[in-house]
């Protein structure tokens, strides 16, 4: 029975993972999970305290925050970059989310159409 001898894992790598997959380093982990949890602490502050004058203002910023927490999860903790797999990682996330934007607008849209033109016509007196 011959044995395999097993190759030394590639620089950026780790045992057990796809070779040149990268995983981050725990510095950047540990900034990521701070980040995070910043961009959760603030909308949950600003509407405990009533921090800001109007409604639709703290909706937007909450808004906001959410869309850059999800910057910071996928380049932390995702790791979508151009270095990742040559870029294709980036191009395959920026296809997911057309996608998606394209599907929940659309269905916004269809729903808005529908509900303007499904509604009931007035009952006119003989």
């Amino acid at each position: 029975m011959a044995l395999t001898r097993a190759h030394p894992p590639l620089p950026g790598s780790s045992p057990g993972s796809f070779p040149g997959s990268f995983h981050g380093s725990r510095r950047g982990t540990t900034l990521g999970f701070l980040v995070s949890a910043v961009l959760t602490a603030v909308p949950f502050w600003l509407v405990m305290t009533g921090a800001l004058a109007s409604v639709q203002a703290t909706a937007l910023t909450i808004f906001a925050l959410a869309l850059i927490q999800i910057v910071v999860h996928v380049v932390f903790f995702l790791h979508v970059d151009t270095r990742a797999e040559g870029g294709w990682t980036l191009i395959a996330f920026v296809f997911t989310v057309i996608l998606v934007a394209i599907t929940i607008g659309g269905s916004i849209w269809i729903m808005y159409h529908l509900d303007i033109n499904m509604m009931p016509m007035p009952v006119q007196a003989p």
